[in-house]
């Protein structure tokens, strides 16, 4: 379940919700990155398409893991990251609810 302030915090800053919308496609990645899409994207490729320092960029996956939206799975030596679409459903429901 994802706490909605924690979810609104992640939520609050463009480049946060801009990591969400290239996790929901996976053309948003070459396909060296895809190559264990099962998992999400590498956190490099995340890296590589911002143009941020990778402290920063794992700073914004931390946020958005910590509410839950995104999932980060080792894998070897990376990191990836994928969407959780089903907490965001149950958030985004809860929102409709709620208001």
């Amino acid at each position: 379940m994802i706490d909605p302030d924690l979810a609104h915090k992640a939520l609050a800053h463009p480049f946060r919700r801009e990591v969400l919308r290239w996790l929901k496609s996976p053309d948003a990645f070459p396909a060296s990155a895809r190559l264990h899409s099962c998992h999400g994207a590498p956190l490099s490729a995340i890296v590589a398409r911002s143009g941020l320092s990778q402290s920063t960029v794992s700073a914004h996956v931390a946020l958005l893991r910590e509410a839950g939206l995104v999932i980060a799975t080792p894998v070897g030596q990376w990191i990836f990251v994928a969407r959780d679409d089903a907490a965001i459903a149950d958030f985004v429901a809860g929102m409709a609810r709620e208001f």
